[in-house]
């Protein structure tokens, strides 16, 4: 082999080594000093939304009308933190998909050694009812001290427990 051969691959290898020792400081950095808990205003949304001109708001389109005509009346209309670090958010409940993990990008971002990143999701079905589901987390989403294994309708008031983290609809 050249001189040249065997510089180039050892500048190489001494390269792939210190992105494995650049990435493997992120996560321990990561592991003990955690992630960044962004809260997330309803209220930004719902002021946007008053903003618009009269002619764009009445402009829903038909399936979010009927979704919003077919709310019964003991629907819940809102997810409160009632455990945990977050303990006091709410979130309003608007017929959308809430997500809840340690990811960014998550409706509720949580700030616990027990919850993965992508940990569950509630949303609503056809009927008005609302489903929490487990998205394949490593220590489990639990309602009513019940561990979840399928998509389950979710009662007013029941606690979801996600590590140290509890969850309940309310009106």
């Amino acid at each position: 082999m050249s001189e040249l051969t065997l510089t180039v691959m050892r500048l190489g290898f001494l390269a792939v080594l210190w992105l494995f020792v650049i990435v493997a400081v992120q996560v321990i950095r990561s592991d003990l000093f955690g992630t960044k808990v962004t809260q997330r205003g309803t209220r930004r949304a719902a002021a946007a939304a008053e903003q618009r001109p009269p002619q764009q708001r009445q402009q829903q389109p038909q399936a979010q009308q009927g979704r919003n005509n077919r709310q019964r009346r003991g629907a819940p209309t809102k997810l409160v933190v009632s455990e945990g670090s977050l303990t006091g958010t709410t979130v309003a409940l608007q017929g959308q998909t809430i997500t809840l993990g340690r990811a960014h990008d998550s409706t509720i971002v949580l700030d616990d050694d027990y919850a993965s990143s992508r940990h569950a999701r509630i949303y609503p079905d056809r009927d008005g009812q609302w489903i929490v589901e487990d998205l394949g987390s490593t220590n489990g989403t639990y309602l009513d001290r019940t561990r979840l294994t399928t998509p389950t309708p979710v009662p007013l008031g029941a606690p979801i427990r996600i590590g140290k983290t509890v969850i309940e609809l309310r009106k």
